[in-house]
């Protein structure tokens, strides 16, 4: 399918966008995302979020903000708040930092976690999740994977603040890639906020473009 913004937004960077795209819908369980001319629709349906734009050329900016007045309304734009926030009026709030990253998979070892944690895979299907499990029980870190075709969205990672820095983040993230890998992707996709950033790029995730996150509140 060729798109009006093809010409505009690299083929590498609407390659990603599309995978993460596809695979974070299916991820949190929303209709699949419409193809629109500036980029993708996806219809989440929840309060305060009832629709995300996602925008792979920050120079659509403008025209589609101006289109949108309904509250809970998103807009996520592939580019810096500098490229993005001149096309915004001032009913729109934009968010902190965010990177779309990728990484190629391979084989993926499984990572014992440091004694008393142990590693719970929970999921059937396409959509896989992974929980750190403290010694009664409680969740000390976790995350989720869907694959869709050859890529994979890994999504909702995090680490109870109680439990950081005892490389509990490694433990998921490597889980996570590999059973998406058994599961039949070559590559993962995913967006890092500022926090992650440091942990996705030990892994090997490269960023392939910032990424600017904007919304109508009520």
């Amino acid at each position: 399918m060729i798109d009006s913004w093809t010409s505009v937004a690299g083929s590498r960077t609407r390659r990603v966008v599309a995978e993460w795209v596809w695979g974070w819908a299916l991820s949190r369980g929303v209709p699949d995302p419409v193809v629109e001319p500036d980029g993708y629709r996806i219809d989440v349906g929840l309060p305060g979020h009832r629709v995300r734009y996602v925008l792979p050329d920050p120079g659509s900016v403008g025209p589609r903000a101006a289109d949108l007045t309904e509250p809970g309304t998103w807009l996520k734009v592939c580019g810096s708040p500098e490229q993005v926030r001149p096309g915004l009026g001032s009913r729109w709030t934009t968010g902190a930092a965010e990177y779309l990253m990728s990484t190629g998979l391979g084989a993926h070892p499984p990572i014992t976690p440091p004694d008393p944690y142990t590693v719970e895979l929970r999921g059937t299907g396409d959509v896989h999740n992974v929980v750190v499990r403290t010694a009664d029980g409680g969740c000390a870190a976790k995350g989720q994977v869907a694959v869709r075709g050859r890529a994979a969205v890994v999504d909702m990672v995090e680490t109870d603040p109680a439990h950081r820095r005892r490389g509990l983040g490694s433990v998921v993230m490597t889980e996570l890639s590999r059973v998406a890998s058994t599961r039949g992707a070559v590559r993962a996709v995913l967006v890092a906020t500022e926090a992650g950033l440091a942990l996705y790029r030990g892994l090997g995730w490269v960023v392939e473009s910032p990424i600017t996150a904007a919304h109508l509140a009520a």
